[in-house]
């Protein structure tokens, strides 16, 4: 069963689709356990990515890109993630926040730092989140404040990918305080990660997506210059929220991988195996799971694509985004559930793919927004 068919992706995103199917094929999947189990940074990996032209290239040719665009970007995301969620965050982050910067970045901010990310030489972080506030974008309380030609950064920032790794960050911040105007109070910075007072540390032992690295950060009297603002003071909040739309499209995505995943491991499973005297697939009970799951998934998959075609017109796009969002990632978790019962007693051995599909499958329904946090963006945004 081809899962991840064709006839829902763009015919532009096909070919970009059947370059990331090949390259998960070769350097993503044989690599999964072994990084899984042992949670070191795939370097060699990233680099195969970058020298395949798969890695930081959503950065516009004008930069060193290949200007992939929404529905590019979710076609690999789809592909990376069935091969292994670890992995593909780690290929996908070399270049987290970028758009941001290539959005309302002024011309020298673009050439000095989208170029080396699009030309692989650099990679690149987002650092929003911090230890006591994830989906509360207003309640952020990291500052900013202007001393002369100079903005002082304090406070921490948590789970935050590539924040050791990363040459430079996107950082979101508080400059304001305005009690009348919350969503006012913030904005956006580029930071070098090599400058006095930043100080990151990796995350240490999660569940899943074990190769991929996040970071606590502090920053303590940090200093950047002031032409290092992105935009204007005060915009952070909303350049934040465009940027998620996008990026709740493309996490999506994510969970349409993890589901494929689940489904193909239960599906060879069953197929594979007997019980009292029959092939386990031939139980009507079994049937019906895997119907449900492929059911669900086909429905998931179509909503995603759907509402990135909404996104890109700008139509509703937080709301399509949010559907999207918390139904690619809860299908997810519903087909990797269903997948490790079909496994019975296997299912709980560590070295079984299905195992760190179940694990994996927990945390993109977390980031990018928690879904609890999508569904109030759903009804809040529904043209009733």
């Amino acid at each position: 069963m081809e899962l991840l068919h064709t006839a829902v992706v763009p015919e532009h995103a096909r070919e970009i689709k059947r370059e990331a199917r090949a390259f998960a094929a070769e350097h993503i999947a044989p690599n999964a356990a072994d990084h899984y189990e042992s949670g070191e940074y795939p370097w060699k990996v990233l680099e195969a990515g970058m020298d395949a032209g798969l890695v930081a290239q959503d950065i516009g040719e004008e930069y060193g890109g290949r200007g992939l665009d929404l529905h590019q970007i979710l076609a690999l995301a789809e592909e990376f993630y069935r091969a292994d969620a670890g992995i593909a965050l780690t290929l996908q982050l070399a270049s987290f926040g970028t758009a941001i910067v290539e959005e309302y970045g002024d011309d020298e901010q673009k050439e000095t730092y989208l170029r080396p990310v699009a030309e692989n030489e650099q990679i690149s972080g987002l650092a929003v989140s911090e230890p006591d506030t994830g989906s509360d974008l207003a309640g952020m309380e990291t500052t900013a404040e202007k001393e002369g030609d100079e903005w002082v950064l304090n406070g921490e920032k948590y789970w935050i990918g590539n924040g050791v790794e990363a040459d430079w960050i996107t950082l979101y911040a508080k400059t304001g305080d305005d009690p009348d105007d919350r969503y006012g109070n913030f904005s956006m910075f580029i930071v070098p990660t090599d400058i006095d007072g930043y100080d990151a540390e990796h995350i240490p032992e999660k569940m899943g997506f074990r190769a991929s690295k996040q970071a606590h950060i502090e920053f303590n009297d940090a200093r950047i210059p002031e032409e290092n603002l992105i935009g204007v003071e005060g915009a952070g909040f909303y350049m934040v929220a465009e940027f998620f739309n996008h990026g709740r499209i493309i996490v999506g995505g994510h969970g349409l991988g993890l589901a494929a995943a689940a489904i193909e491991e239960a599906a060879d499973f069953v197929h594979g195996r007997s019980a009292f005297g029959r092939q386990v697939n031939e139980f009507q009970a079994v049937q019906h799971d895997l119907a449900d799951m492929v059911t669900e998934f086909q429905a998931a998959r179509t909503l995603n694509w759907q509402a990135a075609d909404r996104v890109l017109d700008n139509d509703n796009a937080g709301h399509w985004a949010a559907m999207a969002k918390v139904k690619s990632t809860e299908t997810a978790m519903e087909c990797a559930e269903r997948g490790m019962q079909l496994h019975g007693g296997r299912s709980v051995l560590a070295e079984n793919r299905i195992a760190r599909v179940y694990r994996d499958v927990r945390v993109p329904v977390i980031y990018e927004g928690a879904n609890e946090i999508q569904r109030n963006l759903i009804y809040g945004q529904a043209q009733w």
